[in-house]
């Protein structure tokens, strides 16, 4: 039995770089409470991690037998719902990723203080302090765990593979958080997601071509379900809202067989590519990476300068 590993690599790269994230909270956390002596509630620290990956599991359950109950559906309008419900999921998370990506290039300088004064305020109020360090580590890693989940269910990828990327990138998370916190190992925070936020741009531009797909197939499933809306889509062309196509590489360069299916799990490739996914893809990557690599100058949000009085 073989294995295409080339599968693992998205999961893998997501969850290393979200579960990084995650990583830093918690070692923070872990750091103030030693300082205040505090230990005694560390307990509470990783009670929250296990429920944030815990819930985060049920939320990926939840996503996958909904979507093999309606694969297997007998109902006449499933062939359309499906599509539709993947091309959702990946417009969903195309805006998550891309707002969590902007937010923290901007949050990344005030995350410590943030998370130092959401831990002191926690333990201000002794008889709940275990619960507010739950509740703020839980928090933190769910957020990054939905994010982790919704991206591969939108890839729509299924089996063994995908989860073991995951699991893969989850693990090198928690030994980079282990290598910065507790053997005190100098780790170069900033270029990592800088570097890991190029890879995730080009990862989400690729969803965009996956979303446009499924938006496609619903709209061609309809059609040949209800005649009135046959119009929709021309028999002679192509495809149906994808305009014309741009590039037919399926005997040069097969999205079903290495290398291509690599380019396709990792940059949204495919061997037969149309005028609406080319311009979808390039403009939302054009529009993106010209904010993400503002906000690396911290231009994307910029504060107003006050002016000088003048003085007489």
């Amino acid at each position: 039995m073989t294995f295409d590993l080339t599968a693992a690599l998205p999961t893998f790269a997501i969850a290393l770089r979200e579960g990084f994230e995650a990583a830093l909270v918690v070692g923070i956390v872990l750091s103030c409470l030693k300082k205040a002596r505090q230990s005694q509630l560390n307990s509470w620290v990783f009670a929250g991690v296990a429920a944030g990956i815990a819930a985060s599991a049920l939320v990926g359950w939840s996503f996958h037998s909904g979507m093999q109950a309606l694969r297997a559906s007998n109902q006449p309008y499933a062939p359309i719902v499906e599509p539709l419900l993947e091309g959702t999921l990946c417009v969903v998370a195309i805006a998550m990723l891309s707002w969590m990506l902007l937010w923290m290039t901007q949050q990344a300088k005030s995350l410590k203080s943030e998370v130092e004064g959401a831990i002191a305020s926690a333990l201000q109020r002794s008889s709940a302090a275990g619960w507010g360090v739950f509740v703020l580590v839980f928090i933190a890693v769910l957020r990054e765990g939905f994010e982790t989940v919704v991206f591969i269910v939108a890839k729509f990828q299924q089996g063994l593979v995908p989860v073991l990327g995951a699991l893969g990138g989850l693990g090198g998370a928690a030994l980079l958080g282990v290598l910065l916190f507790r053997w005190g190992v100098k780790i170069d925070v900033r270029q990592f997601f800088q570097v890991m936020g190029v890879f995730l741009l080009l990862v989400v531009s690729g969803l965009v071509v996956s979303a446009l797909k499924q938006a496609n197939e619903a709209i061609e499933a309809l059609a040949q379900l209800q005649p009135q809306f046959s119009a929709w889509c021309d028999g002679d062309a192509a495809s149906c809202i994808l305009g014309s196509q741009v590039w037919d590489l399926r005997n040069v360069l097969p999205d079903k067989q290495f290398p291509g299916i690599a380019l396709k799990s990792l940059f949204g490739y495919r061997d037969r590519l149309y005028v609406a996914q080319a311009i979808g893809y390039l403009g939302f990557l054009g529009i993106a990476g010209w904010l993400y690599f503002r906000s690396l100058g911290g231009q994307l949000f910029p504060k107003r300068e006050t002016p000088e009085r003048s003085r007489g």
